[in-house]
């Protein structure tokens, strides 16, 4: 077991992305490893070796700094008071593009709890909680249908993992990332937002059409909005999306975003049923 200290560039606290908890996540090879960030801002990191370690801070998103999101966000009339409080937010990274791949796929499901019971299942089936795309795509269809995911999702997810090279996605640029992924049948917007965000380390594209955002903007515009129509509300945020998506959903359970909330939200949906 090896150890680093290491300041991260920009705002950043850990904390906020654990709730508070320590960190700790799968690696590749069936390795662990570790963070906790100290009072002077630092973050101490442990894992079995060094490919491990450095796999460990690009999930931390150590050195993505944030700094020029926040100067140019934080007086924004509706992300503002998000980027204000939750400053040091950044959004925690999977371990490898694949796993990122996987739970794009299964959160699809509306019910949140099933997706995440069938990437469970999917991961104990391969034995590997930071798997590549060789052990899924080594899945066939029937099988993850077993699982509980559905005809066309498990056939998405097996054609992805056997056709493109998941990890390569990081050395490519994100315009190129997006041309390939939405080539894919079964990937849309919203999975291109995991994948960028929590796969690649993008911050460029958001989560759109997820439901967080789906009441956001219902509150906001007054009418139940369609999925898509979500894009509007990341789009002035440019190069920043996706991050700025993250700070406004966290803000929306926080009551900090301006003029909306989620008793709006309801009263609007329930005069569109």
């Amino acid at each position: 077991m090896i150890e680093d200290l290491v300041k991260p560039l920009g705002p950043y606290r850990l904390n906020l992305m654990t709730f508070g908890r320590a960190y700790e996540t799968p690696l590749p090879g069936g390795k662990t490893g570790s963070a906790w960030q100290r009072s002077d801002g630092q973050v101490e990191l442990r894992a079995p070796d060094e490919a491990a370690l450095a796999t460990l801070r690009f999930c931390l998103a150590l050195e993505a700094d944030t700094t020029e999101f926040v100067r140019r966000f934080r007086n924004d009339p509706l992300l503002g008071p998000s980027v204000r409080h939750l400053y040091g937010l950044r959004p925690l990274r999977r371990p490898t593009v694949a796993r990122a791949a996987l739970h794009a796929i299964c959160g699809q499901l509306v019910d949140t709890k099933t997706a995440f019971a069938i990437e469970r299942r999917v991961l104990a089936a391969i034995g590997d909680q930071a798997p590549t795309r060789e052990p899924i795509g080594a899945l066939s269809p029937a099988q993850l249908r077993r699982f509980g995911l559905a005809t066309q999702r498990a056939s998405s997810l097996v054609r992805i993992c056997r056709t493109i090279d998941l990890e390569g996605l990081r050395d490519r640029p994100i315009e190129a990332v997006e041309a390939r992924l939405l080539r894919e049948r079964g990937l849309g917007p919203w999975s291109l937002g995991v994948i960028a965000l929590h796969g690649i380390g993008s911050y460029r594209h958001g989560l759109v059409g997820d439901l967080t955002l789906v009441k956001l903007c219902s509150a906001l515009w007054g009418r139940w909005v369609e999925l898509h129509e979500t894009a509007e509300l990341l789009a002035p945020y440019e190069e920043w999306a996706g991050l700025a998506g993250v700070y406004l959903m966290k803000g929306w359970g926080s009551g900090l975003v301006p003029g909306t909330n989620a008793d709006r939200a309801r009263l609007v949906r329930s005069r569109a049923a």
